[in-house]
C-alpha cells in the first residue's frame, strides 16, 4: 500500500488508469472514501486531474478488489466495511501469510533480503507516537510487501496484497483505539529477521502470530466503541 501522492516523474511512467486506481485505493483505505459513499466518477475525475476513462477503468480493477461495488442504475459505492470483514478476512490471512513468510525465508534473493534489512532498520527507528497515520500505514505495508515480494511467487503475492488492503481498510477505523500500536508496529522486526535469516519455521510462526494478534486487537477495539 503507498499512500503519499505520486510524484510527477514516476506517474509520467504509468498510464492514467493506472495511477488512478492507487490514488483512489489510497482514498479508499485511508478511509477518505468512506464505507458506504457513493462515488462520483467525474468528480474523482476532476480531481485526480485525469479523464473519465482512467478513473472508470480504476474503479473496475477496485470492484476486483473488493473495494467498490457497482450496482445497475444507482452507482458505484465504496463498500461497507462490517464485522464479519475481520473473521472472514483473518481466515485467509492465517494460511497465507506464514506461507508467504515462510517462503520468503526460503528463496528470498540477497538482493530482497538486503531490501528487507532497510525496512526493518526503518521499523527499528520508527516513532509510533510522532508518526501520522499515514507514515504509520506507509511502513506497515513496506513490511508486508516487502515479504510478499521477496516470497517470489507473483500469484500468492496479488492475492495477499489484496488482503492486507481490506485488513488496513479495518485498521483504519480503530487505529485511534489500539492502546499497544507501538508493539504492533515493533513486533515486525522478530519476523523480518527470521525472513532475513531464513529461519522458515520461525518466519511462518510470527507471521500467524501477528495476524491472530491483529485481528484480536482491533476486535477489542470495534466492540469497545
Amino acid at each position: 500500500m503507498a499512500f503519499e501522492v505520486l510524484a510527477i516523474a514516476d506517474a509520467a511512467k504509468r498510464s492514467l488508469a493506472d495511477v488512478a486506481y492507487e490514488r483512489i485505493r489510497d482514498r479508499l483505505l485511508m478511509l477518505d472514501i468512506k464505507p458506504g459513499d457513493l462515488i462520483n466518477d467525474d468528480d474523482l475525475a476532476k480531481d485526480l486531474g485525469v479523464g473519465r476513462t482512467p478513473v472508470r477503468e480504476a474503479l473496475k480493477r477496485l470492484e476486483l478488489d473488493r473495494l467498490v461495488v457497482s450496482y445497475p442504475r444507482r452507482g458505484t459505492f465504496a463498500t461497507r466495511v462490517e464485522v464479519t470483514d475481520l473473521a472472514f478476512i483473518s481466515e485467509i490471512r492465517i494460511q497465507l501469510e506464514p506461507l508467504a513468510a515462510s517462503r520468503a525465508a526460503r528463496v528470498a534473493t540477497e538482493s530482497m533480503r538486503e531490501q528487507l534489512r532497510a525496512v526493518m532498520r526503518a521499523v527499528e527507528s520508527f516513532e509510533t507516537r510522532a508518526a501520522s497515520v499515514v507514515e504509520t500505514l506507509r511502513l506497515d505495508a513496506r513490511v508486508h510487501q516487502g515479504i510478499y515480494a521477496a516470497a517470489a511467487n507473483p500469484h500468492l503475492e496479488d492475492v495477499l496484497i489484496r488482503y492486507d488492503n481490506l485488513a488496513t481498510r479495518i485498521w483504519c477505523m480503530v487505529l485511534d483505539r489500539l492502546p499497544d500500536l507501538s508493539r504492533h508496529v515493533h513486533e515486525h522486526v522478530d519476523l523480518l529477521r527470521a525472513v532475513i535469516d531464513g529461519d522458515e519455521a520461525r518466519a511462518a510462526e510470527l507471521a500467524r502470530t501477528h495476524v491472530t494478534g491483529f485481528e484480536h486487537a482491533v476486535r477489542e477495539a470495534l466492540f469497545a466503541a
